[in-house]
């Protein structure tokens, strides 16, 4: 190896330490920039609805075995006007009532009244579903991160997506 390739590997190992493994992110609005989050760079935007009620930005989290061609793993901010903590409660029950109805429905832990993972099946795979809910002045923004229960990528990938999630939570606010 050269010197010069060994200082820019280097380098690169540095900026690595430097920002903790952590992937860089881009910053989002929704609701004329009432709601504001971040998500990570490696993370595909695939569906945006910008304008009217509700709105939302799509992400694909690429998942590059072969379970990623069974089913899209994916993470998405919905915003939703809501005009009060009680139209709020009602739009959050409407939600995890959608979500009973998806084939094999199973309820997995909650943490607190904002956060609810569950699994159900798509195209015959298992798939993991965490939501979480947060009420911000009159909109309700719902975060919903979905991947399969194991993906063939291994628990790196599964770690990876989970830590995604979380940072997009914490930039929501949760």
């Amino acid at each position: 190896m050269s010197d010069r390739h060994l200082s820019r590997l280097l380098t690169c190992v540095a900026l690595v330490l430097a920002f903790g493994g952590q992937a860089a992110a881009t910053d989002y609005s929704l609701a004329a920039g009432s709601v504001r989050f971040s998500a990570p760079d490696t993370w595909p935007q695939i569906m945006e609805k910008a304008d009217g009620d509700p709105q939302f930005i799509a992400f694909q989290v690429p998942d590059p075995s072969p379970t990623g061609h069974l089913v899209l793993a994916r993470v998405t901010v919905s915003v939703h006007a809501v005009s009060d903590a009680r139209a709020f409660k009602t739009w959050v029950d409407a939600a995890l009532a959608k979500a009973r109805g998806l084939p094999q429905y199973k309820s997995g832990s909650a943490a607190g009244s904002s956060r609810f993972v569950y699994t159900a099946m798509e195209n015959g795979q298992r798939l993991y579903y965490r939501e979480s809910y947060y009420f911000k002045g009159d909109q309700g923004v719902q975060l919903r991160c979905v991947r399969p229960l194991t993906s063939q990528a291994g628990p790196t990938w599964t770690a990876d997506f989970d830590r995604g999630c979380d940072a997009v939570a914490r930039s929501l606010g949760g």
